[in-house]
C-alpha cells in the first residue's frame, strides 16, 4: 500500500462519519474530496487507520532497502528512509519492523592489530594530532593507514593490501591504491594520488610508525608538499581511530562472511564500496549525509 491510500485514509473516514451522522450521500462526497467510489467502498470492506497503513508501507521499503543490501541494519536503514525518501521516521520505529521482519546487521568484527614500529626508522614524528579528530575545512588534516585483505586461489591463501588517504573534515578517501605488496611504492603511491587530486592542499599528515612513513622518501615527499607529519604512539591504534573505523565499516559490510575465489572480485569490490563509501553512504557523524555532500558544503561555505 501507497501513500496515496495514506493520505486518503481520513478523507474516507470523513465520509464514513458524515455518511452515518448525517446521512450525506457518498457519491457527491466522493466527488468534492477526489476519491474514487470504488476505493472507499474497498477500504469500507477493511478500514485501517493511517499508521497501520504507513506502517506496512514502511514495511515494504526496509525490506527492500534490506534485500538491495543486507549488510544494513536499522540505523543505516532509517537514515536512508529519510535521506532517499523523505520518510521522517526515528530509529525506534524503524527498529520495532526491523525486529519483525529478523532484519539485523552483521556482527561487527573485533581488530586484533597494533600500531607496530618500524625496526629502523629514518624520522619519528610526534602525534601532533593528538587524537583531535575534527578539521574545520578539507584537506586541513589527513589519516592514512594500510590494510589486507584475502582471497583464495584454490587451496592458495593470497592477499591484497589497501593504502588508502582520508580527510577528516568530510571524511572522504581522498586516494586509494591497491597492490599485492605492502611496500614503499604503495603507500608512495597513494600519497603521489593525493597531491595529484589535491596539488594545493598542505595537510597535517598523520599515520601509525609502519617501515613506509617513517622512510626517508615520505618524510622527503611531505616536506617537499609543506605538510607536517604526524605519528600515532606505538600499541595506541585510537591515535588513528578514524582510519581504523573506515577499516572496520568496510570489511563488517563488505568482506567478512564472504569468501572471495578470485583477486578481480575483491579488488573490484574494495573500489566499488570506496564510491559508494564516498558517494551514497550516508554517515551520523556528518549529519546523515555522504563524505562527498559535506565536501562540497565546505567548500561552497570557504
Amino acid at each position: 500500500m501507497g501513500l496515496d491510500l495514506i493520505r486518503h485514509v481520513f478523507e474516507y473516514e470523513a465520509i464514513k462519519a458524515l455518511h452515518e451522522v448525517k446521512n450525506y450521500p457518498i457519491q457527491p462526497m466522493c466527488a468534492f474530496l477526489h476519491v474514487s467510489r470504488s476505493a472507499y467502498y474497498r477500504w469500507l470492506k477493511q478500514p485501517k487507520s493511517a499508521q497501520t497503513i504507513f506502517n506496512e508501507h514502511l514495511a515494504d521499503l526496509i525490506r527492500y532497502i534490506y534485500e538491495a543490501d543486507n549488510d544494513k541494519g536499522y540505523r543505516r536503514i532509517r537514515d536512508d528512509l529519510v535521506q532517499d525518501y523523505g520518510l521522517h521516521v526515528n530509529d525506534k520505529r524503524v527498529l520495532r519492523i526491523c525486529r519483525s521482519l529478523q532484519i539485523q546487521s552483521t556482527v561487527k568484527h573485533h581488530s586484533n592489530g597494533s600500531t607496530q614500529a618500524a625496526k629502523n626508522p629514518y624520522h619519528i614524528a610526534k602525534n601532533y594530532l593528538n587524537r583531535n579528530f575534527h578539521a574545520d575545512k578539507p584537506n586541513e588534516k589527513w589519516l592514512t593507514d594500510v590494510s589486507a585483505f584475502k582471497y583464495y586461489e584454490g587451496d592458495q591463501v593470497k592477499k591484497v593490501y589497501l593504502s588508502a588517504i582520508l580527510d577528516l573534515a568530510d571524511r572522504r578517501i581522498v586516494s586509494f591504491v591497491l597492490s599485492d605488496r605492502n611496500d614503499n611504492r604503495l603507500v608512495f603511491d597513494t600519497f603521489d594520488e593525493a597531491v595529484r587530486r589535491e596539488p594545493d592542499a598542505h595537510p597535517l599528515f598523520h599515520s601509525d610508525r609502519g617501515f613506509q612513513y617513517t622512510s626517508q622518501p615520505m618524510n622527503t615527499r611531505l616536506k617537499q608538499q609543506g605538510m607536517k607529519q604526524s605519528m600515532s604512539r606505538v600499541g595506541r591504534c585510537i591515535d588513528n581511530g578514524p582510519m581504523e573505523g573506515f577499516w572496520g565499516t568496510l570489511k563488517r559490510e563488505k568482506y567478512y562472511r564472504r569468501k572471495f575465489t578470485s583477486r578481480e572480485h575483491l579488488v573490484s569490490m574494495i573500489e566499488n564500496y570506496i564510491h559508494y563509501y564516498n558517494n551514497g553512504r550516508y554517515q551520523r557523524c556528518l549529519k546523515t549525509k555522504t563524505p562527498l555532500q559535506v565536501h562540497q558544503q565546505l567548500l561552497m561555505a570557504a
